[in-house]
């Protein structure tokens, strides 16, 4: 999948483990560990903004788009 999810390392920068934060998001523990895991195929807006809030941080921060190789030889 090309979005890599980074909030496993934007947690360890704001030192805030996954229990508090899923507390400060009012999310299920296991519905974070799934985002931070990358076990998603979506994320509410909400959800993503309530996480950036309790970060202080940008989506940006949390995403990444990688670019997948291409099979085609030009």
């Amino acid at each position: 999948m090309p979005i890599i999810l980074r909030l496993d390392r934007m947690m360890a920068d704001r030192k805030i483990s996954l229990n508090d934060l899923a507390a400060k998001v009012g999310i299920a523990n296991v519905n974070l560990s799934n985002i931070k895991t990358g076990k998603i195929s979506a994320i509410r807006f909400s959800t993503l903004e309530a996480i950036c809030d309790v970060l202080d941080c940008q989506p940006g921060d949390l995403l990444e788009y990688k670019r997948e190789a291409s099979s085609e030889a030009e």
